[in-house]
C-alpha cells in the first residue's frame, strides 16, 4: 500500500519568485520592443493577430455604429427636410419674382405700345390705369386713377394701343368714369377707310359688337372694312382705328342693311388707356369738379333717331 506523502508548504510558493517572473518579462518586452522598433520583425505577427482580434472587436464595436448610424440617420434626414424647405421657398420666391418681372415686362410692352399709336394725334396724352369695371352687364363703364387734378375733363377721348375706348362721361378730383363705345348709350361718328363712307357706329352691350344702323342697302361696304373715326363729333381724333366689320346683311324689302363690326380696342382686357388733349379741348374744357358742376354726369354722343 502507497502512502501519498503530504506538503503543507503554499502554492505560491512553490515556483519561481514574482520579482524574478516580472523582471524577466520586463527583459523579453524591452527586447521585442528595440527589435521590432528598429528592424520591424513583429510587423507580420502583428499583423496575424490583428486579422484575429478583428471578429471580436467588429462584435464589440457593432451596438456602437448601430446607434451613431441611427442618430446620424435620423439627424440627415431633418437636415434634408429642412434644406427642403428652405429650397421649396427659395423657389417660390424666385417664381413669384419671375411672374412680376414678367407682369412688369408686359405692363411696358403695352404701354410703348399705347404711346406708339398716339404719336401725332394730340398734343397732350396721358396713361391712366383702369381700377374698377362697373359689374352691371348692362352698362360698360369703368373708373381710371386720373380726375381733375390731373387736367382729366368730361368728354374727354380715351384709346388703347388699337384704337378707340370711349370717352369721360363723370370727372371727380382724382378719379374720373369711362364710357366705353359698346355701351349701349354710346355711338361714335365713323367712316370706311376704304372709301369714305360716313357712318355712326352704335354700342349693343356686347364688348365685341357694334351696329352700324343707319347704312343703306346700297352703301359699299363689306366684311373685313375697317372703320376709323371721322371726328365730325369734335371729340374723337379723326382717322383712329375704331371697329372692323363682321357681318353685312342685305335685304332688297328694307332700307337699311345690317351691319356689325367688332372693336379693335381691347375693351375686356386693357389694363392701361390714354387720355387725349388738344388745344382746343383744353380751352373748352370746363374747370370744375363735380363739387361745383352738378351736371357732371350728363349722357355722351348719341345716335340720331331714324
Amino acid at each position: 500500500m502507497v502512502t501519498l506523502s503530504s506538503d503543507s508548504r503554499p502554492i505560491i510558493g512553490r515556483g519561481p519568485p514574482l520579482g524574478a517572473s516580472f523582471f524577466f518579462l520586463a527583459i523579453v518586452s524591452i527586447t521585442l520592443m528595440v527589435l521590432d522598433h528598429r528592424g520591424n520583425y513583429l510587423e507580420t505577427a502583428k499583423m496575424w493577430m490583428g486579422m484575429a482580434t478583428h471578429p471580436f472587436y467588429t462584435v464589440v464595436q457593432a451596438p456602437f455604429d448601430f446607434w451613431n448610424w441611427l442618430t446620424g440617420s435620423f439627424a440627415d434626414r431633418s437636415k434634408l427636410r429642412a434644406e427642403n424647405e428652405r429650397l421649396t421657398e427659395e423657389l417660390r420666391v424666385a417664381r413669384i419674382k419671375a411672374l412680376q418681372f414678367e407682369s412688369l415686362n408686359e405692363e411696358n410692352r403695352r404701354l410703348r405700345a399705347i404711346r406708339a399709336a398716339s404719336q401725332g394725334i394730340a398734343d397732350r396724352t396721358l396713361i391712366a390705369e383702369i381700377i374698377h369695371v362697373d359689374v352691371d352687364p348692362f352698362r360698360h363703364r369703368v373708373r381710371i386713377n386720373k380726375g381733375a387734378e390731373d387736367g382729366v375733363f368730361k368728354g374727354q377721348p380715351v384709346l388703347d394701343a388699337f384704337g378707340i375706348v370711349g370717352q369721360v362721361t363723370r370727372v371727380d378730383r382724382y378719379t374720373a368714369e369711362l364710357i366705353l363705345i359698346s355701351d349701349n348709350e354710346h355711338a361714335t361718328p365713323v367712316q370706311v377707310n376704304r372709301n369714305g363712307i360716313r357712318s355712326i357706329a352704335v354700342g349693343t352691350g356686347d364688348v365685341n359688337k357694334l351696329t352700324l344702323p343707319f347704312l343703306t342697302v346700297e352703301a359699299d361696304v363689306k366684311p373685313d372694312d375697317l372703320l376709323v373715326s371721322s371726328g365730325l363729333d369734335g371729340i374723337f381724333p379723326a382717322g383712329y382705328p375704331v371697329a372692323r366689320i363682321t357681318k353685312v346683311e342685305r335685304d332688297p324689302s328694307q332700307t337699311f342693311a345690317v351691319v356689325e363690326a367688332k372693336p379693335m380696342a381691347q375693351l375686356d382686357r386693357a389694363r392701361e388707356v390714354l387720355l387725349l388733349w388738344s388745344e382746343t379741348k383744353r380751352e373748352a374744357a370746363p374747370e370744375t369738379t363735380p363739387q361745383t358742376n352738378p351736371e357732371a354726369a350728363q349722357r355722351p354722343v348719341e345716335a340720331p333717331q331714324s
